[in-house]
């Protein structure tokens, strides 16, 4: 049966031993989360093995992206490189990156090309898999699956992003034989409004989804990346967290019948 997996702190209110030992009572067995300190990287990783939950992925830092691309990049690069020895700590075997952010971002350049291909050197050293998210741009991430053919580098499928950041767009044709992780959310299907929302509390199209991860061959953990607070914010947490669970079961049952 595939893993349900669900992003760490999804919802205040918790520390992070509650969280986890919250949606692993309901059955989750899965999660992710950023790149904190060394020593909460740690705690979170030992919780986990506490309460039998893989750190699937980290996902890295993404908030200056851009620059990446730029002459100076703004020490985007170390923080990318630091978000690898994370997953090391972890014990998190990917880590989840964008390659660029917003609707003009800028062009491929030689400079981001070197460096995209000294951060896959630094993970494929460490053993972390790398996984491209799509974002808004599809020239990018096409470059990125040109370029990095080894089995180390692979395609992380954010539904939610697909369905608000480029409609009419489907990757997992394109890239779906590379697919190594999901981010799975629902949001209004409206250009740019990335809401988070859980699994069917939105539009966007969840029939689409299964059908796709049913024929996709895929046999990795359906990961939720849910939370938003002016939507939950003011539920309970277990509810919340119970309400996640029942619709990841939903899509499974959709997707693989199980």
């Amino acid at each position: 049966m595939r893993k349900l997996g669900i992003n760490l702190h999804a919802i205040k209110g918790l520390t992070d031993d509650d969280y986890l030992r919250e949606i692993a009572a309901l059955g989750f067995s899965a999660i992710f989360s950023g790149v904190t300190t060394p020593e909460r990287q740690a705690s979170i990783a030992d919780s986990c093995a506490k309460y039998g939950i893989e750190y699937e992925t980290l996902h890295a830092p993404f908030g200056h992206i851009n620059d990446i691309w730029l002459e100076n990049d703004n020490g985007m690069l170390d923080e990318l490189c630091r978000c690898i020895d994370h997953c090391v700590i972890a014990g998190a075997p990917i880590a989840v990156v964008h390659l660029s952010a917003g609707q003009r971002p800028p062009s491929i350049t030689d400079a981001g090309r070197e460096r995209f291909a000294r951060l896959v050197d630094y993970a494929v050293g460490k053993n972390i898999k790398i996984a491209f998210e799509n974002q808004r741009k599809l020239a990018n991430i096409a470059w990125a699956f040109e370029t990095f053919t080894t089995d180390m580098v692979g395609f992380c499928w954010d539904c939610g992003h697909e369905f608000c950041f480029t409609p009419g767009r489907h990757y997992m044709p394109l890239f779906g034989n590379r697919l190594i992780c999901t981010h799975i959310h629902d949001n209004t299907a409206v250009f740019n409004e990335d809401s988070h929302f859980l699994p069917f509390d939105g539009a966007c199209d969840f029939d689409y989804v299964a059908e796709t991860l049913h024929n996709s061959g895929y046999t990795g953990s359906l990961m939720l990346e849910v939370g938003n607070p002016s939507r939950y914010g003011e539920m309970v947490p277990q509810d919340f967290l119970k309400n996640a669970w029942n619709a990841a079961v939903r899509l499974r049952a959709m997707a693989y019948g199980e």
